[in-house]
């Protein structure tokens, strides 16, 4: 085993090691980690921008301390002095390895930027935000009427709209009298009322009859990516969607990872807190861009997120959804001024609201997704699979609902995959396997054209083949299934015993090449044996989770299945049936809703009665917990065969065929049967 320092870049997963002295840059070449530079490692484009993370990270198996880079150097403080440095932020080509390190790189230093696929699903919302324009005519002040200009529109507000109440805070009072003044008597209030009282608070005001709008984000924090939707708040008009990568992936890819951090570092939950707004306040900034507005016409943001997301916004630490019984600070619905969570590049006076949790791990995004997707008013049994880094899970129909979370982790992300990546440009996204040939096609992120159609060498030429997504990896494994170059227990079988080159040793076991372009100087891009058992143990996470709501619910069938989240929309169902992500269903009745928590969130911030519908509504579903239900693991574990080991797929043998594969240890590809229709695991 190396003694070299261990480099572990997010949010790729890659990781290697390196001698004391490796310029971060260097290693991130070798690895293949998509890290920008332009200036040869002279410190002069500052492309290769990289944070560093120090202390406990377990996930990793890393302690990192404060002398795992070498100190800040000349050229590093001449580039702050000149440009500006992000503090914190190193330069890749200055600062070298000196000890175990964790290394993240942002957005804005990747040559190939992450496509963060969370579009607005279209939808009719019926409109009734919280917040509102009014516009009054406020009678002028007079020496025999003693009363103030804030009371005099708030009496000007009853008479003219029927408002009975305004609250201002001192941002308000402080412009009042310019404002109705410059207005002559005439003003413009944004004036927003929360569903559970009947008070009106001035947000923002304008002199005279204003042409400005006024406009609400929706936002989708999630463990890996932060997705956002602004929308005109008269008409519901989504003007801008936009998304970041959650940048607290460099403190653990997947929700335990995070809370065990803020266990093992003291303040580690203070550093995710900070870097989870910092990011909000950019992607505000940069979607008000996006739009054409100025970021102070955002009067109000609604927010979704898992539980774990849910206590770091709001700067509460989550030791205690780390372990049993896993509980909330709070469950119920918050209604916060934004200035509160440090978000301050939108209204100085915008209000947040957020979704109530339903229990410890079944989170706001989940709530945001039954009230998109209605479980509990469908006549037909309704499975519905939020597909993430952790997965939300919906059983149920008009007569009961049931939900989970599973921990499938970011395999389905591209991450932790030997040739992964997040989605971006030069990604393989879709992929297939001729059964005959064994020979594979694939395309791209950037491209419609497949690899062997003319003209996608010329297509690819700026953005290269660069890795493997999720959906890609999806594919990959499920056609290598149906191909036979891989048996039911996941097992990839040598060149020999598949009749393909293209398996080719790797230690005691095999890969699959999909693509290389090592010769001039591009990657390898193969499927390890390691990265079939990522995919396993993600998909079993998943399948195992909606098998425990079926047992709870009595059913071994489900009517249709619906695929939620960003990956859900752009995963193939036939190759997740193929895989066993979820339970046997007509492949007809499998479809994806997009981004559900993302809709769910839309029509909480254009609805105020959709608010107090799901307040409602997550008290009647039934949390099944995971982590404490023995059958999860009997699940889990036969569910690690593909698709599975002892459930029947019937509907998936009416449309695909399953070879038989089995390899033993003579070394001969064994075929019982030739290819048949599948009947059982």
């Amino acid at each position: 085993m190396s003694t070299d320092p261990l480099v572990v870049f997010t949010p790729s997963g890659k990781r290697g090691n390196f001698p004391v002295g490796t310029p971060i840059l260097t290693a991130a070449r070798q690895l293949g980690v998509d890290l920008d530079s332009v200036c040869g490692g002279r410190g002069i484009c500052s492309k290769c921008q990289i944070t560093p993370s120090y202390g406990e990270f377990p996930k990793h198996g890393v302690t990192v301390s404060e002398d795992a880079l070498s100190e800040w150097n000349k050229v590093e403080q001449r580039y702050k002095d000149k440009r500006g440095l992000i503090d914190g932020r190193r330069l890749g080509c200055q600062a070298t390895v000196q000890g175990d390190v964790v290394i993240d790189v942002p957005p804005e230093s990747q040559v190939h930027r992450q496509v963060v696929r969370k579009a607005a699903t279209a939808r009719t919302i019926t409109m009734d935000p919280a917040t509102h324009l009014y516009f009054v005519e406020v009678q002028e002040p007079d020496m025999h009427e003693p009363t103030g200009d804030l009371e005099r529109l708030e009496r000007a507000l009853h008479e003219q709209w029927g408002i009975e109440r305004i609250t201002a805070d001192l941002t308000i009072l402080s412009r009042l009298q310019p404002v109705l003044r410059k207005g002559k008597w005439q003003v413009t209030v944004a004036l927003h009322k929360s569903h559970k009282d009947s008070t009106h608070k001035v947000l923002e005001i304008w002199p005279g009859l204003t042409e400005e709008r006024i406009y609400g984000l929706a936002i989708d924090l999630g463990s890996t990516t932060i997705a956002a939707h602004l929308c005109d708040l008269r008409n519901g008009e989504v003007k801008a969607s936009s998304g970041v990568m959650n940048p607290q992936i460099r403190f653990g890819e997947d929700l335990m990872s995070r809370v065990s951090y803020a266990m093992m570092n003291p303040g580690g939950d203070k550093e995710m807190t900070n870097a989870v707004r910092v990011a909000i306040n950019g992607l505000t900034e940069s979607i008000a861009t996006e739009a054409g507005i100025r970021p102070f016409q955002i009067v109000e943001t609604v927010f979704v997120c898992n539980p774990v997301m849910h206590h770091l916004l709001l700067g509460i630490d989550p030791v205690e959804l780390g372990q049993a019984p896993f509980a909330l600070t709070t469950s119920e619905s918050l209604e916060l001024n934004a200035r509160d969570l440090d978000l301050t590049v939108m209204n100085e006076n915008a209000q947040v609201y957020i979704l109530p949790c339903i229990a410890g791990h079944v989170g706001a995004d989940c709530a945001a997704v039954a009230l998109s997707e209605e479980p509990g008013k469908s006549e037909d049994l309704v499975l519905i699979v939020d597909v993430g880094t952790n997965a939300e899970i919906l059983l149920g129909n008009t007569s009961r609902v049931l939900a989970c979370s599973s921990p499938t982790g970011p395999a389905f992300e591209g991450a932790q995959i030997s040739s992964g990546q997040r989605a971006a440009p030069g990604a393989i996204e879709r992929i297939e396997i001729n059964p005959e040939t064994k020979e594979p096609r694939f395309r791209i992120i950037g491209s419609d054209l497949w690899s062997d159609e003319d003209g996608f060498d010329a297509a690819i030429a700026t953005t290269g083949i660069t890795g493997i997504c999720g959906s890609g990896i999806i594919e990959a494994v499920a056609e290598m299934r149906m191909a036979g170059l891989l048996d039911e227990s996941g097992l990839i079988g040598s060149a020999e015993q598949t009749g393909t080159a293209r398996c080719v040793p790797e230690g005691r076991t095999h890969s699959y090449l999909i693509h290389d372009s090592s010769a001039e100087g591009g990657p390898r891009i193969t499927v390890t044996q390691g990265d079939i058992r990522a995919i396993q143990l993600a998909k079993s996470a998943l399948y195992a989770g909606a098998r425990l709501l079926m047992d709870e619910m009595g059913v071994d069938r489900v009517d249709r299945v619906v695929l939620a989240g960003a990956f859900g929309a752009h995963i193939s169902t036939k190759h997740a049936m193929v895989l066993g992500m979820i339970p046997d269903a007509p492949l007809d009745k499998v479809t994806s809703a997009g981004n559900a928590a993302g809709t769910g969130a839309r029509i909480a911030l254009c609805n105020i009665a959709a608010r107090a519908e799901i307040e409602q509504v997550v008290r009647q579903i039934t949390k099944v917990e995971t982590a404490i239900e023995p059958k999860f693991q009997e699940h889990f574990v036969a569910a690690n065969a593909i698709p599975h080991k002892t459930d029947p797929f019937p509907d998936l043998a009416k449309v695909v065929t399953l070879p038989a594969v089995a390899f033993n240890t003579g070394g001969s590809y064994a075929e019982s049967g030739g290819r048949r229709r599948r009947r059982r695991g």
